[in-house]
């Protein structure tokens, strides 16, 4: 038997202690032992285009990223992005200065809080947020302060920002703001008015502001998505994120990027470089091929993503749940209290019992935890027939 240590001290630093088992690997592993329908982890459930496929299948076997890539990433997909952001929203972005290719989204969030913060920098992130902030957060010694994004019924439906709270929560030690749109998990997609008061308080009182903008391709109705950078006094103080995995349906490869004035990529690349130092080589060339897709392509995406929000928000609530239809992303969250129940969490472990279905409660992406209590979130990035089975299924909910 291994000698015990004589420390007392826990392995798992204090910054981490909070975090866990991540709820998705909870919920998931009870997907799988239930044999219900996984409706919580937000990933699709078939691929994307056969056409980007191909491209890293080509890469693959022609020798090109097999090796480790430029730590930058490799020219053809900086280039690429560069195209994308003029292309898209008229932001010019040198490809060898101002873009960096990253592990995904989520490590070029890692990169750059822990580049960009020092400890006791405050880090305001936008309440319910994607559970990876608070870890980043707490990596890099920062201090997280949550404005809460709360429901509203007026006109429909949906979450928005209280922009009186969001300057209130603003210290002599903000460094940063930390904003994800459209946002996951409420699927708000922030106005022009909105993105345009917080571009005025990030000059006012000269933030960096972090942008997330991994869904920026799944926006629905008349709902629009403006980067933050193109706001007057932020392309010099914004780092937008993105990557290609929402948009084009391959997670699995693990392709994000940056793009930032030169200082700040540079100072993000510093820490990158100490995290994975270089990833998913051959996919890097396939997503470059994917940025150039034609028009037809994001179209008949947003399309058919649309569909799926109807089909199943419609479903939702026919089964008594109270249902924010959302303006972006591939979740739909419900308020289950029209169901009886105000504890999204017990909710949730007990719905692949009642239903065959898996959600994820909200109140893990809040600090308030009583805030996000009763709200519960699905995913619609699935087949047509897994989401009917899942309505067919939830109808049972309604008695």
């Amino acid at each position: 038997m291994a000698a015990m240590t004589s420390s007392a001290r826990p392995f798992l630093n204090r910054r981490l202690a909070e975090f866990g088992t991540t709820i998705f690997a909870e919920m998931s592993a009870l997907a799988m032992s239930t044999g219900s329908i996984n409706l919580g982890q937000g990933f699709p459930d078939t691929d994307g285009p056969e056409q980007v496929r191909e491209a890293a299948v080509r890469a693959l076997r022609d020798g090109r990223g097999n090796q480790y890539p430029p730590g930058p990433g490799v020219p053809e997909l900086r280039t690429a992005v560069a195209e994308h952001q003029r292309r898209r929203y008229g932001l010019e972005c040198d490809p060898d200065t101002e873009v960096l290719v990253t592990a995904g989204a989520t490590e070029a969030i890692a990169a750059t809080l822990l580049a960009l913060l020092e400890p006791g920098d405050e880090v305001i992130a936008l309440e319910p947020y994607y559970d990876s902030y608070a870890a980043c957060i707490a990596m890099a010694g920062g201090v997280r302060v949550p404005v809460t994004l709360r429901p509203h019924h007026d006109g429909g439906a949906s979450f928005r920002l209280d922009l009186d709270e969001l300057r209130d929560a603003v210290t002599d030690r903000t460094r940063l703001l930390l904003i994800n749109t459209p946002h996951n998990p409420t699927g708000t997609v922030l106005t022009r008015e909105e993105l345009a008061a917080i571009a005025e308080l990030a000059v006012e009182r000269d933030l960096l502001v972090v942008t997330d903008e991994v869904y920026e391709h799944l926006v629905f109705d008349d709902a629009e998505h403006v980067p933050l950078a193109t706001f007057p006094g932020m392309r010099e103080r914004t780092v937008t994120i993105s990557s290609a995995g929402k948009t084009f349906s391959f997670t699995g490869w693990k392709v994000g990027w940056v793009t930032a004035a030169p200082g700040l990529v540079t100072a993000v690349r510093s820490a990158k470089q100490f995290l994975t130092y270089v990833s998913s080589g051959p996919f890097q060339y396939a997503v470059a091929e994917a940025l150039a897709l034609p028009e037809t392509y994001f179209e008949a995406f947003r399309a058919d993503l649309r569909a799926k929000r109807d089909l199943l928000a419609t479903g939702l609530t026919e089964a008594g749940f109270a249902v924010f239809r959302p303006a972006g992303t591939y979740f739909i969250t419900t308020d289950i209290r029209p169901l009886g129940d105000s504890d999204g969490l017990a909710f949730c472990r007990a719905l692949p019992e009642r239903a065959g279905v898996v959600a994820i409660p909200n109140t893990v992406f809040y600090d308030h935890r009583e805030s996000g209590a009763p709200f519960v979130r699905f995913a619609f990035c699935k087949r047509t027939e897994v989401l009917e089975e899942a309505v067919r299924r939830l109808k049972s909910l309604a008695g």
